[in-house]
């Protein structure tokens, strides 16, 4: 038996809305890219009764830089991302996640939206707007509403998008020059992987004291976490070797790792360490001194 799919592909944004607003019983599943949804229905994961076609709307394809904040929209690509100058001069972090994901294919498709919106953990771009302390701007066709993207994940796979919402705008905090980015994937592969845990963070460091550090994960957790347990220790301390070796220990806290076909808790719990210890001891070397 065939399922009828109601489908639209709108002229513009109004329209969108307006096709969600009329199907937000049906769960209308959004299609950008399509490098997320494509497979999942050809493989019988998902069987959706509407389906949104937003890749032609001009009004989602924007990329703005402001004084203190770069404003983007959800069509914006990873390959878009990995080649504007601004965001590589503004929020370096974003090229970089942008480079790790997928094939050239994917990154011509791919979107920061969709990236976003399909919720995995293990989301490439998700620990970098995690730590810029990104906010999302939602819109239906009642209006508009901004969430801090902290506090957009409800869960694993989960978000609190409305069935009438479309992510319409990121905006994205820039990084200052005193400010010191990190980011590291690891996946099976060097490339084309997903991840099996990815950390980006920012520090701040000055006289020898951690002034400033946020740390964003991603494959750690049902959702990309903030290691608040650990930035809390961090900040304000004396960059010592004592406290390198501590705060391996205290970001266990911030994290549940799971087994999965990609890796293990034990693996995943023991390279978070690893890598943050890494990171903190670079930060200490690099500022010898000053």
């Amino acid at each position: 038996m065939t399922t009828e799919v109601e489908f639209c592909a709108p002229k513009n944004l109004a329209e969108a809305l307006e096709f969600l607003a009329l199907n937000r019983d049906k769960k209308t599943w959004i299609l950008a890219g399509g490098t997320d949804i494509m497979p999942a229905i050809n493989s019988r994961q998902i069987s959706p009764l509407a389906v949104l076609d937003i890749w032609g709307l001009r009004e989602l394809r924007i990329l703005e830089q402001h004084q203190r904040h770069l404003t983007l929209g959800p069509l914006t690509t990873f390959s878009e991302m990995m080649q504007d100058p601004r965001i590589g001069q503004t929020v370096p972090l974003l090229r970089e996640a942008a480079q790790s994901v997928g094939a050239v294919q994917i990154q011509n498709r791919g979107t920061l939206g969709g990236n976003i919106a399909n919720a995995s953990p293990a989301g490439d771009v998700l620990p970098v707007l995690a730590v810029h302390n990104a906010v999302l701007e939602l819109r239906s066709a009642k209006g508009s509403r901004n969430v801090e993207f902290n506090a957009f994940y409800s869960g694993y796979k989960q978000s609190v998008l409305k069935p009438d919402e479309l992510i319409y705008r990121i905006h994205v905090p820039i990084q200052w020059p005193q400010q010191i980015p990190y980011w590291r994937k690891l996946g099976t592969r060097q490339a084309q992987a997903i991840s099996k845990v990815a950390i980006a963070a920012i520090a701040e460091v000055r006289g020898g004291i951690l002034q400033d550090i946020r740390i964003g994960l991603g494959a750690v957790a049902p959702t990309v976490v903030r290691a608040k347990k650990t930035e809390d220790t961090l900040r304000g301390r004396r960059l010592d070797n004592r406290l390198i070796q501590a705060a391996g220990e205290i970001i266990q806290s911030d994290i549940c790792p799971i087994d999965d076909i990609r890796s293990t808790a034990r693996f995943r719990r023991r390279t978070t360490t690893n890598i943050l210890r890494r990171f903190l001891s670079d930060l200490k070397l690099a500022h010898r001194g000053m």
